[in-house]
This record gives structure tokens, C-alpha cells and sequence, in this order.
């Protein structure tokens, strides 16, 4: 409940995710590994039920995963959170919970309600072995997730990762560029 907008530690964007699929489904029980996001979910269940969306997303279908076809789904995902500076809309500012300092929220609302970087702009791009946080405000972040699995040792000057850095600055772009602008499936007859 104390997590912030733009936290992006693996216990927080890394959570189990549970499926019981149809009966018929074909399924190959078992624990899988693999990067999944939560639009994924949609996917699946249009690729259950049959549905053909009316909007472009980004979701992949799980049931090759749960089929156990394949043992990766994604190659990175991707988490975004924050507000910009005087984006005042954005704090809470109507929570009475950042006036009562032995409140149970007030530590992250008290927080909220502040100009400082704890709330502000960020995106994270993640694969299996590293993690790059892009922050609008902070210092940015990598971390080798290997050698680092609790996210202690931010190594983003680390010259040793400059390969991995600009490539994950590489893929976090093309997942802009990728997801930024969608054009709508019917026209709209104001246009």
C-alpha cells in the first residue's frame, strides 16, 4: 500500500500471475518464468472467446505459454508511472490522509503532495537479466539482475554496462514507438 508511481522494484511490477484456462484449452500445466504483461490478459480471453477487439492494444495471447509451446513470451516489459511537476491534479491533494500524520496512509500521501521526485515521470524497461529505469527527474537506474537480484547496486555509469545500457535505451524507444500513436479502427464522421 506504501508503493510510490514511479517504483518499479520487482516486488512490485514482478507479481505472480495465476491462469485456470477453460476446460478444452489446451494446457500443459506447470510454473513458467517467462515476461508477461497485463494486457496480455485481454489478449487471451479474445483469443478464448473469439472476440476481435475494436481498438489497437498491445497484448499478446498467453495460451501458446500455457499451452507450453513456448517457454518466452516477451523479450522486455515495460512499466510507466508518475506525474510531471505541477501536475497538481495528480497529488491526492483532496485525501485527508496527508493532514493526519498517524494516519495509515499518510507517509505516501504526505509524499504525494510534495514537488519532489518521489511521484514524478519514469518508465521502466525490464528483460530477464537487467532492468533500466528512465527517470525525468532522478538519476536513472540499471541494475543486473543476475548479479543484483535486489535491485541494490545501481550500475547505470558503469562503463562495464554501456553496451546494455544503450540497447535497453534502444528497445524502451522502439516500445514508444511501437505503442505511442494508434489510429482508430472506424472513422469518425466529425473528421
Amino acid at each position: 500500500m506504501e508503493k510510490t508511481q514511479n517504483t518499479f522494484e520487482d516486488c512490485l511490477s514482478r507479481v505472480p500471475f495465476i491462469v485456470k484456462p477453460p476446460a478444452g484449452a489446451p494446457t500443459q500445466p506447470g510454473v513458467r518464468d517467462a515476461l508477461v504483461e497485463l494486457i496480455d490478459f485481454p489478449a487471451m480471453v479474445e483469443a478464448l472467446t473469439g472476440i476481435t477487439p475494436g481498438h489497437t492494444h498491445f497484448g499478446r495471447s498467453l495460451l501458446p505459454l500455457i499451452a507450453g509451446e513456448t517457454a518466452t513470451h516477451r523479450d522486455a516489459v515495460f512499466c510507466e508511472g508518475g506525474r510531471l511537476h505541477g501536475e497538481t491534479h495528480c497529488m491526492e491533494l483532496e485525501s485527508g490522509s496527508s493532514q493526519v500524520p498517524t494516519g495509515l496512509y499518510w507517509p505516501r500521501v504526505n509524499l504525494q503532495t510534495s514537488e519532489g521526485p518521489e511521484h514524478t515521470k519514469a518508465v521502466m524497461c525490464r528483460t530477464q537479466d537487467y532492468k533500466y529505469v528512465r527517470r525525468l527527474y532522478e538519476q536513472d537506474e540499471l541494475y543486473d539482475l543476475r548479479a543484483d537480484p535486489g535491485e541494490m547496486h545501481n550500475r547505470i555509469d558503469d562503463p562495464a554496462l554501456a553496451r546494455v545500457l544503450a540497447g535497453l535505451k534502444d528497445r524502451l524507444l522502439t516500445f514508444f514507438l511501437e505503442t505511442g500513436d494508434v489510429v482508430p479502427h472506424e472513422t469518425d464522421r466529425r473528421w
